[in-house]
């Protein structure tokens, strides 16, 4: 029992030994932990303040602005017209027959009295001929009872005939005169209807569209061949509605309107001012407009009729206004806004009440002040309260700053 005993003790004490160094170990590893956060956290702690300092710093937000100062406008409405010809005259043949050739072409410019088509002639010709066949005949007739007249006027001198034969004779001569002016009026229609044959332009201008093929009956004063626009000077029709209106001074007449400009398609304004030449007397009550017409001169055919066009009516000036392009001006529930920077460059909001467009600007009616410096970029970043670095239009923006941001901090 004490041998083994004695053995025991050893293994046990080697275990005890073997638990220490584990249990010294297991320490050892925690207080590295331990010490390496610390180092971790206190390393955070010294980074924390750099960390806020550039946070709490941003540059400012360039903009491009505008200082404005009272301009003159024109007092003006645009709506959208449509071009007309002058004169718009309907081709019809003025007698019936066979369309025999087509003589210009389709779309081109026609001369007053250009001949456009040839109907067949060949029956008016025979038409023609019998009638001045039948007026010789008349005259030959008319002869032969001024001679049976005056025979018999000579004859009831010497009471060698009675009274009523020579009065027989001189009504067979007055009847047979008349009949010879129906005869040459026979003639002169014929001649007439043979030159109709011949369809001519009763006006300068634009030809249009062919509606019959060649060799098509035609029928006189009816079937209609084409049509002949006057293009120089050329007409335009557009209309104004009572708001439209009211912003210009009220109803329209030919001594109101000052001048009408003219917008092409493209954009474009047309180099000729135009006049207003007719003004309805009242509203539509279909459309609740003011029916108008303006003239402009076309001599180099740019305009064409069926073009829309725009018009810019101009009645008037309007001074102490101030104009601001159409990128400045922003829209919300409350109505159209700027944006502003103030004196300490910071960005505020200022509702206003537009008027009408000068070119591609808004014409601000209230809400400004001279010296206002309006943000006409980068709009979409800003808000109310923004620091932001203003320079010129068209200028380069300052080098960005650091300013302090009170959100941030």
């Amino acid at each position: 029992m004490d041998v083994k005993t004695s053995k025991q003790q050893p293994q046990q004490s080697q275990v005890q030994v073997l638990d220490a160094k584990v249990a010294k170990m297991a320490l050892s590893s925690m207080l590295v932990s331990v010490t390496l956060m610390a180092c971790i956290m206190l390393t955070g702690c010294d980074k924390k303040p750099d960390l806020a300092q550039a946070g709490g710093q941003m540059p400012a937000m360039p903009v491009s602005v505008i200082t404005l100062a009272p301009t003159t406008v024109p007092i003006s409405a645009e709506a959208v017209a449509q071009t007309e010809g002058a004169k718009e005259v309907e081709i019809r043949p003025r007698v019936g027959g066979i369309l025999l050739k087509k003589l210009f072409e389709e779309g081109s410019a026609i001369k007053v009295g250009q001949a456009m088509f040839l109907i067949d002639p060949v029956p008016f010709q025979i038409t023609l001929s019998s009638a001045k066949a039948q007026l010789a005949q008349q005259k030959a007739r008319v002869e032969q009872t001024q001679r049976e007249a005056v025979r018999l006027q000579s004859l009831l001198v010497t009471q060698s005939i009675s009274q009523r034969e020579a009065d027989n004779a001189a009504s067979d001569n007055a009847l047979a005169r008349a009949a010879l002016a129906q005869f040459e009026a026979s003639v002169r229609e014929a001649e007439l209807n043979l030159s109709y044959t011949t369809v001519t332009s009763p006006l300068s201008g634009i030809a249009g569209r062919f509606e019959f093929s060649e060799g098509a009956l035609v029928n006189a004063n009816t079937s209609l061949l084409t049509k002949v626009s006057q293009i120089s000077p050329i007409w335009v029709r557009f209309s104004l509605s009572d708001n439209e209106l009211s912003q210009i001074g009220g109803y329209l007449s030919l001594t109101k309107v000052k001048e009408v400009q003219l917008i092409l398609p493209n954009g474009e304004e047309y180099s000729k001012k135009g006049q207003l030449n007719f003004a309805a007397s009242g509203i539509d009550p279909a459309l609740g407009t003011q029916q108008l017409r303006a003239t402009f001169d076309n001599a180099d055919k740019r305009l064409l009729p069926g073009q829309f066009v725009r018009v810019r009516v101009i009645t008037g000036q309007k001074e102490g206004v101030f104009v601001v392009p159409q990128t400045a001006v922003m829209t919300n529930d409350q109505g159209k806004f700027v944006y502003v920077a103030n004196d300490k460059n910071e960005a505020s909001i200022k509702p206003i009440v537009a008027g009408n467009w000068v070119g591609k600007d808004w014409v601000v009616l209230s809400g400004l002040e001279a010296g206002d410096k309006v943000m006409v970029d980068n709009l979409i970043k800003i808000r109310p309260g923004a620091i932001v670095s203003p320079h010129p239009v068209g200028e380069m923006p300052a080098p960005a700053s650091a300013i302090p941001n009170q959100s941030a901090n």
